[in-house]
């Protein structure tokens, strides 16, 4: 009997130190994004005048703290572990496109005072984030990155260019497709390419999401995507009310039909892991997406 008790006593205690966890786990979850949230709303009563064109800096800022989020997990962790490394190269190309048009021209940039200098200091920012989160993945630490599960795109081309796939036709369609802001083809181009490429650069990090066995994703990994799902669903908020802003020189509205569907199709890929990050923030527990085999809507 006194063993039963004592067998009773440890499983009991097993289960109090996971609640322990996840109740921990929890409060640092509400700590960071009060953080996120407290800083969001001083530099909106600073900077933004309340003008609606906040959105565009505020869903920067949110890709700027997720790509904060990452290195931290990457750096304080010393594993890369299911973190995709063709996405973080697209995004380097998203910000390092975005602020070749920005830092030349004022077309792109919100109307309110964040767009005098905040907007570019958070892409500079966000592009030094994923610089580093980059190279944690590809130096330090490539002996944890799962290569075998960022496979993404990986048909007829060198190991590790699948990311290919997206950035040559968003580039394409970019120069075929741009609108005139700027009244400069580099400059319009450049700014359209970034925007069209982000739409597709997390399906790689989704795709992989999906290839891994036990469907736990890592809880600041997990954090990273949805900070940049968020800023997303910002801007979409935003060019939803300014699309038709966006217009070639002759006057034709393509380029801002296709810049809200491509956002909208970012939200779309994304519908399933945001249900589950809900359920794990919620519940208190690891976000676990289905199985690969299991019909998603992710990718």
């Amino acid at each position: 009997a006194s063993f039963l008790f004592d067998f009773s006593q440890d499983d009991d205690s097993k289960k109090g130190g996971k609640k322990s966890m996840a109740l921990h786990a929890l409060n640092k979850i509400v700590i960071m994004w009060a953080g996120f949230f407290t800083a969001s709303l001083f530099v909106y009563f600073m900077m933004s005048g309340g003008d609606f064109s906040f959105l565009m800096t505020y869903g920067a800022i949110s890709r700027m703290f997720g790509f904060g989020i990452l290195n931290v997990k990457i750096f304080s962790s010393k594993r890369a572990t299911g973190v995709s490394v063709k996405t973080l190269q697209l995004y380097c190309l998203v910000f390092f496109f975005r602020l070749t048009s920005i830092i030349r021209h004022q077309g792109y940039l919100p109307y309110d005072k964040s767009g005098d200098w905040l907007y570019h200091v958070v892409e500079i920012m966000a592009l030094i984030f994923t610089g580093t989160a980059l190279w944690g993945c590809m130096a330090p630490f490539k002996s944890t990155y799962q290569g075998a599960l960022d496979k993404f795109g990986e048909m007829h081309v060198p190991p590790g260019m699948g990311a290919v796939y997206l950035a040559v036709p968003m580039l394409i369609l970019a120069i075929i497709v741009h609108p005139n802001l700027n009244s400069d083809f580099m400059s319009d181009a450049a700014w359209t390419y970034a925007m069209y490429l982000e739409s597709v650069a997390l399906v790689p990090q989704l795709f992989m999401f999906q290839k891994q066995t036990s469907g736990v994703v890592e809880l600041l990994t997990a954090h990273f995507v949805a900070a940049l799902g968020f800023g997303r669903l910002m801007e979409f908020m935003f060019w939803v009310y300014s699309y038709h802003e966006l217009a070639t020189s002759a006057g034709s509205k393509l380029p801002g039909y296709l810049a809200l569907f491509s956002q909208l199709m970012q939200l779309v890929l994304m519908l399933d892991f945001f249900w589950y990050y809900y359920l794990a923030v919620k519940n208190a527990t690891p976000l676990v997406l289905p199985s690969h085999g299991a019909a998603m809507g992710m990718v």
